[in-house]
């Protein structure tokens, strides 16, 4: 279970990392049409439709499939001012309860992400761009990428009470 999870998180950040990628070609493509224009004149200025709301949908999407991968490489920034001056005990049990409160508050928010999916499907919103597109598609990136969350907050809980100690190691203690 320990491998299918982790190749979950990893296969997570990898498609952030292609919708980063995809953001770099894409307004890198824009201004070097951009720069054509501005060397050619009217007849040579061209837009890719809605590059913007692509743009931000992939910053959507990279943002909300980043974070289980991010969470479980213990990347993601802590404030370890307190919990660094705690006994190894108490360090567990701040991890603990971070965990489950970070659990609990992931999961709300990924049920009514859930909620606010289908009723765009419902409704058939769309985006009001050029190219409109139907507010589902990226929606559904930020579903996944918080249900994921979500159960990587509960594996990290699960793993950090079996092993009686923090699992979330400071790099910078390392």
């Amino acid at each position: 279970m320990r491998r299918v999870l982790d190749a979950l998180y990893t296969a997570a950040g990898g498609l952030a990392a292609l919708c980063i990628l995809g953001i770099c070609l894409l307004v890198s493509s824009q201004v070097g049409l951009n720069i054509l224009a501005r060397i050619g004149g009217p007849a040579l200025s061209f837009t890719i439709p809605s590059y913007a709301d692509f743009a931000g949908f992939a910053l959507a999407a990279a943002s909300f499939l980043a974070m289980a991968y991010t969470l479980r490489a213990g990347a993601h920034i802590r404030v370890n001012l307190l919990i660094s001056r705690l006994p190894a005990r108490g360090q567990w049990a701040a991890e603990i309860v971070s965990l489950a409160l970070g659990a609990g508050i992931v999961g709300y928010a990924t049920w009514y992400s859930v909620l606010l999916l289908a009723e765009s499907w419902h409704y058939g919103d769309t985006s009001p761009g050029i190219v409109a597109v139907p507010l589902w598609i990226p929606q559904l990136t930020m579903v996944v990428g918080l249900g994921l969350l979500t159960v990587a907050l509960v594996d990290t809980l699960i793993e950090s009470i079996r092993n009686r100690a923090p699992v979330l190691v400071d790099f910078g203690s390392e």
